[in-house]
């Protein structure tokens, strides 16, 4: 059992009993600040309005060590509400745009945690009420990003972390590779894709995180910039079948789309990057 936190922090929440959504690990050395991006700090314009939930969610900090170097960083390089706010406005700018506010599921707090621990953060929901969200963010992974990338990283987890309180996932039935790489496209989105990320296709579909979001970004180049909001929307409060879900939203099955993704990624002037 975890001891109890070292430190002061903002509220304390219940334990969580929602399965967590975990975040991928990068490889294992992390890659180099890419020079051609754009500065990490800054956080992608728009010129949309915000889409607003029906209620505006409550937004929380955790620290659970002050002194680790991890902590340190995050409060050294992130101003938490900012962020928070932030990514809750990129997540439904992403997936809501154009949809009504009944369609945006009724999250109504969000809790940062930072503490030590395996991976690199995961989202759940607290069994009193799955409405309130918990985003834990490992301490020990943030200290070990290179300092040129450390602040355009944590928040490209955030947003990650942020998506999983926000969408719908088939009543439970989704498959957990298509959530990821849901999350992972809003990441991509919004501009925080990591320089290790690679479009590839010698794996499934539902892989999940960066391989199925750049499989959700070529079907917007195939079937419209508002393809992933209706597959987001397709999942809300009814069960995932694969055999109907792709038809009516791409009009081909998924093994079919896959296979077309893949012919994209190797035919002329495309470089497959395995």
């Amino acid at each position: 059992m975890e001891s109890p936190p070292t430190s002061t922090y903002f509220q304390t929440v219940s334990p969580a009993a929602e399965a967590p959504q975990p975040s991928a690990l990068p490889p294992s050395t992390l890659p180099q600040p890419d020079p051609t991006r754009k500065d990490a700090g800054t956080s992608p314009s728009t010129d949309d309005p915000k889409v607003r939930p029906n209620r505006k969610p409550l937004l929380r900090l955790e620290l659970r060590d002050l002194s680790c170097s991890g902590c340190r960083s995050f409060l050294r390089l992130l101003h938490a509400s900012t962020a928070l706010e932030d990514a809750v406005d990129t997540v439904l700018r992403l997936l809501y745009t154009g949809l009504k506010t009944h369609c945006i599921p009724s999250t109504r707090s969000v809790t940062l945690t930072l503490r030590a621990m395996g991976g690199v953060a995961y989202t759940t929901g607290l069994d009193i009420d799955s409405d309130h969200k918990e985003i834990h963010l490992n301490t020990s992974y943030i200290a070990m990003i290179p300092e040129g990338r450390l602040k355009e990283e944590m928040l490209g987890v955030i947003i990650h972390e942020m998506v999983h309180c926000w969408q719908h996932d088939g009543n439970g039935t989704a498959p957990g590779g298509l959530i990821e790489g849901i999350a992972d496209w809003v990441r991509l989105k919004a501009g925080y894709a990591p320089p290790h990320w690679k479009r590839r296709a010698d794996c499934d579909w539902d892989s999940g995180y960066e391989k199925t979001a750049y499989f959700l970004e070529w079907l917007e180049e195939e079937h419209g910039a508002d393809i992933v909001r209706s597959i987001n929307d397709g999942l809300r409060g009814c069960e995932y079948d694969e055999d109907t879900f792709w038809p009516k939203c791409c009009g081909k099955s998924v093994h079919k789309l896959w296979d077309d993704y893949k012919a994209h990624l190797s035919g002329p002037g495309e470089d497959e990057r395995a």
